[in-house]
This record gives C-alpha cells, structure tokens and sequence, in this order.
C-alpha cells in the first residue's frame, strides 16, 4: 500500500451551468453544489486541481460513430425540428433532450474522465476524481437514459494503451448497459455491475445471465437487486464479489462509477442505502491500491448527491468530514439541518437472505470459469490523441472568443485554487 495516494480533481465550473430543461431529473447543477462542499470542507488543499480540456470530436469518435458525433455538435434547440429523422436515428428527445451549450456539456464531462485516464497512465497520480462523468448509458451510435457520450468507454480505451486488464465497477442503481455493451466481446475489460433489476425498470438489461460473449464470455458480470436493499446486505455482497473479481481477473487498474441514484430517497430509485453505506464501496475498492478513477453518474436528489460525492472524496482522501455542513454558497440547499448525513428510509428490503445467496452463488461459479487472468501481448502504446496547439497571431481578432478560451490564456487566481496545488491550467500537455 502507498503511504500518501496522489489524487487529481477535475473540475469545470461550466459543467453545471447547463439546464436540461423544466421537470427533467437531471440536474448538472448538482456538480457545482458537490464542488462548493469539496471546498468548504478544504478537500481541495489535499488534491490537484484541474480543468480538462475539452475533448475534441475525433476524441469522441474513439468509441461513437463520426455521424453521431457531428450531429451532436450541429444541432441546438432552434433547428432540431429540422431533422426529425435524425433526432429519431439517435434516440434525442425526451429522455435525452437537445439544450443549449449541449454538446461543449460532453466536450466537457468526457474531456474529464480522458484527462483522468491518461493522468493515471502517466503515473502522475494514484487516484482520479471525474464527478461530471460516469455517463454510463450512451451507446455507439445513439444517446440513452440521460447520457449522450459515453466518457466511461472512452477512458476504458485510453487505459487499455497502458493496461493488459481494466475493472470497470458500477454501484449506479440502474445497469452500466452502455459499458457493459462496448466490452461483451472483449476479455481485456471486466465489467461488474450491481443494480436494480425487474419490472421493467430501466434499461431493462442486467441479468444475472447476461454474462458476455465470444472472448468476453464470462467477463461481464451482473447483479440484479430488488427494491430496498440495505447498507448491510449491499455492502457485504460488494466485498465479496468485488474482492474475488480482482483476485480472479487481476485488474491493473480499476474505474469505478459511483451513481448516487442508489441513496435512499433518491428521486428515480429504489435502494435504501445511506451515504454512508455508499461510501464504504468506495473505501473497499480504494484499498486494493490499484490506480483508481472514479467518476459520478446518476443521481436525482441533488443535495444528496453532492453530500455523498464529497464523503467520497473524503474517503479517497483517507479525510474523515465533520457532520456539519460548513458555510458556502449553496448551504440553503441543505437547510434546515445542514448535517451531512442522510437518514435511509423505513421501506422493506425484497431482498431475501437466500435470494441474495443465489446471485452470489452464481457470479462466484461465473468466476471459476476463469481459469487465470487473461496474457495481452501488449503492442506498442499509440500515442495520446495529438491536440493541435493555436497560434495567437493567425487568430481573427474580431472572432468572438469563448469563457473557456479565454481561460486557456490567463493563469487563474479565484477561490478554486490555492498554493502548491494550484493545477487550474489546461490539460491539454498531459
């Protein structure tokens, strides 16, 4: 075990200032109230501090298909009545609506998770923290559950240049079905993932037989849970099959994708667990001291999400945090009792002891079937993705510069970033 972990923190205060529309559960808002909490409880004084860069659409097109891509960025609110094929073609609409600045969203979320991986490649530091990305549904071709590009897969493939074997863990109560779906041929990823499943409740997939196929069979795993699960009954299961993965697959380095649609009282989902609970994943996980990425995901309760993101990276800081919330700009949201532990719910847990047994029974006999962890001739490591550098005298002085731009060309002084740590400069040389 490391004595002190290296963690960098990326974050883009753009990231939260987009709005996917009235009565839409997700809230990016959330990401700016989880990064005020890391704040006011000094979290960033123990990390480094980033912007990512925005990843750029041949970045994208690694996992997505190039029309997808270039439709993503064409497309704003005041012309997709124009494309009605397309908007179909590509599942955008309801769940996945068009919204202003949508696409520098993903530009910006996937521009994360990619810096993190490549960070960790470069050994610059033993723990990622991405809580914009974990946008675990969106598929090659189409946008799904909230998600439009897959920042997950596409950090998967920037560790794959370094890795023989990545661990992808997913504690989201809905099934990582886009990661899961990208790597089902594959044995080079393990994707694990423990969610809700039955009643047609979304994405429908996640079975416990649905356990990859061809070279991947046997390297995805799932486990389908009932409503009301509890911290006991969650967390034991976790260690257990999570404990037996990694001394199975040996793994040199794990992604884990923390939804916090799985805390109790959360607005889509259906678990009972504490953050308390939730956190505890990430504890069993960070102890194995595997290079580390850990990305967000869902979550719908917004005051919760970023009560339980910070514990979080308290945990992955080895920081214990005070109950009490500490002031900061968005402290109303967590009125009356600014504690920052939530009570779970009084609701019945449906999953039975021997219910629990079973599922467990089985991923641990899908185990066995891997006899050894896979060999990877490892080939030569193509390089990072070559991001072209801009030349200040061919700019069009009249051409109107963005935020993001301009941030590019002045070193930051606010209240993000202070002494040694003061990593606000751009990605784009990692």
């Amino acid at each position: 075990m490391r004595s002190k972990d290296r963690i960098s923190y990326f974050y883009d205060g753009d990231v939260g200032n987009v709005y996917f529309g009235p009565n839409h559960p997700m809230k990016p808002h959330r990401l700016c109230m989880t990064h005020h909490l890391v704040l006011s409880y000094d979290l960033h004084k123990k990390m480094e501090i980033y912007r990512p860069h925005k990843a750029y659409p041949v970045e994208l097109a690694q996992f997505h298909s190039a029309d997808y891509v270039e439709f993503l960025q064409r497309i704003n609110p005041d012309t997709q009545h124009l494309f009605p094929e397309e908007m179909a073609k590509f599942k955008l609409g309801e769940d996945c609506p068009v919204f202003d600045d949508m696409f520098e969203f993903c530009q910006i979320y996937a521009g994360g998770t990619i810096d993190a991986a490549r960070r960790l490649n470069n050994q610059l530091c033993d723990i990622a923290i991405n809580w914009a990305g974990g946008l675990h549904h969106a598929k090659k071709c189409e946008a799904s559950g909230f998600c439009y590009i897959n920042d997950l897969v596409l950090g998967i493939l920037e560790l794959l240049k370094y890795h023989a074997r990545v661990l992808y863990i997913d504690i989201d109560v809905h099934h990582g079905d886009g990661v899961e779906e990208a790597f089902y041929f594959t044995d080079r990823v393990m994707t694990v993932s423990f969610h809700k499943y039955g009643n047609l409740f979304f994405p429908g997939s996640g079975d416990v037989k649905e356990i990859g196929e061809r070279e991947g069979k046997f390297y995805a795993i799932n486990v389908p849970l009932k409503d009301g699960i509890d911290d006991s009954s969650f967390t034991r299961l976790f260690k257990t099959i999570i404990s037996k993965v990694v001394e199975t697959y040996q793994p040199g380095v794990i992604v884990l994708q923390c939804g916090a649609d799985s805390l109790a009282g959360d607005r889509l989902g259906c678990f009972n667990l504490s953050i308390d609970g939730h956190a505890e994943c990430v504890r069993i996980v960070k102890k194995f001291g595997l290079p580390l990425l850990v990305t967000g995901g869902g979550g719908y309760t917004k005051e919760n999400v970023a009560r339980c993101w910070t514990v979080e990276t308290g945990v992955l800081l080895d920081t214990e945090l005070p109950d009490e919330i500490p002031d900061n700009d968005y402290i109303k949201y967590f009125a009356p009792e600014c504690s920052l532990r939530i009570p779970t719910a009084h609701i019945e847990n449906f999953n039975s002891k021997s219910y629990l047994g079973t599922i467990k029974m089985q991923v641990l006999e899908n185990l066995r079937c891997i006899q050894h962890a896979p060999s990877v001739q490892m080939q030569e490591v193509p390089p990072d993705f070559y991001i072209p550098d801009f030349d200040e005298d061919e700019k069009n002085p009249d051409e109107r510069i963005d935020q993001h731009t301009r941030d590019k060309q002045i070193q930051r002084d606010d209240e993000y970033y202070e002494g040694d740590n003061d990593n606000g400069h751009n990605m784009d040389d990692v």
